[in-house]
């Protein structure tokens, strides 16, 4: 019993160290972000003048989205096939 209890106790200090994070960017980098992805969305800074492709450009596009599908999606990916992955260190793995 003695160990719920301690159980308990710390997991109500635990809740009172807690702190909830304050909404919105939390630092400059994450405003700065935040703000261009605002512009981008709302269309503000859009350009007035209309860029329209041309046929070549649509159909090019289009067979390249088509093309896209010759490729099967494996069910899973093989870690070896790509090659291998560095942790970081100097150890060359």
């Amino acid at each position: 019993m003695r160990g719920v209890t301690l159980l308990g106790w710390c997991l109500l200090v635990s809740a009172g160290l807690v702190h909830a994070i304050e909404p919105g960017p939390s630092s400059d980098t994450q405003k700065q972000t935040d703000a261009w992805l605002q512009l981008q969305a709302s269309g503000r800074a859009a350009s007035p003048i209309p860029q329209p492709s041309s046929p070549v450009e649509r159909d090019l596009s289009m067979q390249r989205w088509l093309n896209s599908y010759q490729h099967p999606i494996p069910d899973f990916f093989k870690q070896d096939t790509g090659g291998q992955v560095s942790n970081g260190g100097s150890g060359g793995n």
